[in-house]
């Protein structure tokens, strides 16, 4: 078995996440309160002790039926690996947001500079068909409009790695038009329509991009838009 670490950063149902997936799974780890997700990564990776590392993100909500006892053979050991997770307010169901497998020390190695942290560990990349967990992202206006935010940057200025350009478009105007009706949906498009325009805008424009990764920008973009 592989560790699994819960990464978790002010999200105000972190520690109810925690709980359930502690309950479940006593061995689990825990990274809290480390600023950039890159950064936050790494910190994990180096409290694992096993070749791969399973990641929970502080708003997801773990499947009952997903059990984390996925076994990787020694040619994937420097792949990273993606389940899908259920998004609350849009019905979105692909990687984001989902719970990752991730080769340890290609983690503690990560290129920082690159704006998508989970493509950019290893050159390769698999997506299961797997649901892990909903991502439950919508709990307050910020965090609603930062999750949308950070995730449509990316979409519009395909700056994810093997990115498919009809899968980012598709999911993009999901993001931008649906859900307006689910608990803090509103802030959920006003997110996305914004991180849309500044990906747009952007792209190609590393150290602008690289932004979203910036919690205080973060907070400071949502306080002014």
């Amino acid at each position: 078995m592989y560790d699994i670490i819960f990464i978790s950063y002010n999200e105000p149902n972190a520690e109810e996440n925690w709980q359930k997936l502690k309950d479940r799974f006593p061995m689990a780890k825990r990274v809290t309160g480390i600023k950039g997700i890159h950064q936050s990564h790494i910190v994990a990776a180096k409290k694992s002790f096993t070749k791969m590392f399973w990641v929970v993100d502080g708003d997801a909500i773990i499947k009952d039926e997903f059990k984390f006892d996925h076994i990787v053979s020694e040619w994937d050991l420097n792949t990273v690996h993606v389940w899908r997770s259920e998004n609350p307010v849009n019905g979105l169901i692909y990687g984001y947001g989902g719970v990752k497998l991730l080769p340890t020390n290609l983690t503690k190695k990560m290129d920082i500079s690159k704006t998508d942290m989970t493509t950019s560990i290893s050159s390769r990349f698999k997506i299961a068909n797997a649901v892990s967990n909903i991502t439950n992202f919508n709990t307050d206006p910020f965090n609603t409009w930062r999750s949308a935010f950070r995730e449509c940057v990316k979409l519009s200025s395909n700056t994810i790695d093997r990115y498919n350009l009809k899968d980012n478009k598709e999911r993009l105007e999901i993001w931008c038009t649906v859900g307006s009706e689910k608990p803090f949906g509103k802030y959920a498009i006003q997110g996305a329509n914004q991180g849309k325009e500044y990906g747009i805008a952007n792209t190609g424009n590393v150290e602008m991009l690289s932004k979203i990764n910036d919690w205080e920008w973060l907070t400071n973009e949502f306080n002014k838009l």
